[in-house]
């Protein structure tokens, strides 16, 4: 039996009313197959077309009375036609057939169990067709196979499955945003059209000019990134028959993410099923999407998943190894929705709430406070919600976190925040005493944070990162004998170099100042060398002038 998480089943929302991929199903329910013709061409046998020309005038008496036939012709038809049109009625027809009644996963799964059939098979063979509808709905349906039934999928063809689903949402992501970013273009060339008619003034060419397009450019940018079916409309209200036609091809794409991303949160629900996800490098992909700006719908389903795989104390105590607190303190400071506010309130409080180890959901606690989670709490507070699940979580994040302010030493904000990659002037960083009291302490798990200083130097492009982590690197070898050492063990000091030459005038001083310190240090150490080293002679010297 599949142990599934609790979950109203409205939080699922399997099939949105208004959604296009519904909408398309609607319109499939009103055609007619013939199935006679299939009968005589010997394409279905004649038990086959008796019982789906049965099933299609009478389905619940029917399949009251011939529940194993009807699972058997169904799972024939997937299995051997091909036509695009009577496949996507057949898929229609079955999912509302799982819809209608959950038990009737398990009958399917029985019945092809005494027929010696693979239930999983024909399925997933359809997750390879180029209709985006079949795609799906096959899609869907495998979901409400391995989650509604005593039967779980097996291993090899969850992790198909779930590849499948990791892949979908990255390349619908992609794509969205690709449409995205040439909405914003179409957008700004009617701003151009339209704003410009308007002004008064014109250039040397003799064309008009509007003094606020820049500043109207970037406002409707802005709001293009937050939702596409928003900002098309805007855009419509200036020209709606003209680019009528483009606004068909944002819907479809953001609505198979969205179907891709119901199913996800279909198959996390099952505890069996989050390992195997996490498996083929799922997290990552959850995040890199979120870290996007895709639209607050997403935004909540991805995060819901998220959230149902934090109810597993192990796969919490990994979960911010991914940045998944960053990342969600920054949707969390610019969402206006309530629904995504109550999502990520709800991945906190699990985040601290279900590790076992406690240092775990303290450094979570640490982790969000270096992430300013507190100050959006504090907002929170100012603010009236009909939901009582955000007003408690709230309320639990803010003393958790307070708690977790007065027991956080000046090292545990300084990890903190490095293992965050969110490098920052805070005053920790230019702290001598810090510095004295900690430097050899980035030697601690095998250089753990000495290591992340030079993996920001290498992959980063932001230059206040870039600035203090040389500036941290410097003192780290100003305060430590061996510090150099280990650095050119890490291959850090080729990196620190390299900066030298970087664009930014900031990254180029700090990276100077961490190569003198380079090489004061060495000075300095061959300095006390030298001393020791005539210590030493003097010593070894005294004795005989004694004897003497």
């Amino acid at each position: 039996m599949t142990t599934a998480l609790y979950l109203p089943e409205e939080n699922i929302d399997m099939i949105a009313a208004t959604s296009v991929l519904q909408q398309q199903a609607a319109d499939i329910r009103t055609k007619t197959i013939n199935w006679a013709s299939y009968m005589q061409s010997q394409m279905i046998s004649d038990e086959d077309y008796r019982a789906i020309s049965t099933l299609d005038k009478s389905r619940a008496a029917y399949l009251a009375q011939n529940s194993s036939q009807v699972v058997k012709t169904l799972l024939n038809l997937v299995s051997h036609l091909s036509k695009d049109s009577t496949i996507q009625y057949i898929l229609v027809l079955l999912d509302d057939l799982l819809q209608e009644d959950r038990s009737r996963v398990d009958l399917f799964h029985d019945t092809a169990g005494k027929l010696k059939q693979c239930i999983w098979g024909p399925f997933l063979n359809l997750l390879n067709r180029q209709d985006g509808f079949i795609v799906n709905m096959a899609s869907r349906i495998l979901a409400k196979f391995a989650c509604w039934g005593h039967e779980t999928m097996p291993k090899s063809d969850l992790n198909f499955y779930l590849q499948f689903l990791k892949d979908q949402l990255a390349s619908n992501s992609t794509s969205y945003l690709q449409e995205m970013a040439q909405l914003a273009k179409r957008t700004q060339a009617i701003l151009v059209h339209t704003h410009g008619l308007q002004g008064n003034s014109k250039d040397h060419h003799g064309h008009q000019y509007s003094p606020n397009l820049a500043q109207l450019q970037q406002q409707h940018q802005q709001e293009l990134v937050v939702s596409a079916n928003e900002s098309y409309r805007q855009v419509s209200n200036s020209s709606e028959q003209a680019h009528q036609q483009e606004a068909k091809c944002v819907i479809p794409n953001n609505e198979y993410i969205q179907s891709v991303a119901r199913c996800l949160q279909m198959m996390l629900r099952v505890d069996e099923y989050r390992f195997a996800f996490v498996g083929v490098d799922g997290i990552s992909t959850l995040i890199r999407i979120l870290s996007t700006r895709v639209n607050f719908q997403v935004q909540y389903q991805l995060i819901f998943c998220l959230w149902v795989l934090t109810f597993n104390p192990l796969l919490a105590a990994k979960m911010n190894k991914f940045s998944v607190i960053p990342i969600l303190a920054d949707i969390l400071s610019d969402c206006a929705k309530e629904k995504v506010t109550r999502i990520i309130l709800a991945v906190f409080r699990n985040l601290i709430e279900k590790p076992e180890d406690t240092s775990v959901a303290k450094d979570h606690c640490i982790a969000m406070v270096q992430c300013k989670v507190l100050k959006q709490l504090s907002i929170l507070e100012q603010r009236r919600f009909d939901d009582e699940d955000i007003t408690a979580d709230v309320e639990y994040l803010s003393e958790k976190l307070q708690n977790s302010v007065q027991d956080l030493s000046s090292y545990d904000e300084y990890a903190t925040e490095v293992r965050s990659g969110r490098l920052e002037w805070s005053p920790v960083h230019k702290s001598a005493k810090f510095w004295r009291e900690n430097a050899q302490r980035l030697n601690e798990k095998n250089y753990e944070l000495l290591r992340i200083l030079v993996h920001l130097l290498e992959t980063s492009k932001d230059a206040i990162i870039l600035s203090v982590a040389c500036f941290d690197i410097g003192e780290y070898v100003r305060h430590y004998p061996r510090g150099k050492h280990v650095l050119e063990q890490l291959g850090g000091k080729q990196i620190v170099m390299q900066h030298l030459g970087h664009e930014d005038p900031n990254v180029r001083y700090e990276a100077l100042l961490a190569v003198q310190k380079l090489m004061v240090h060495n000075w300095e150490y061959l300095g006390k060398q030298l001393e020791k080293e005539n210590e030493n002679q003097k010593q070894g010297a005294a004795p005989i002038a004694g004897k003497a």
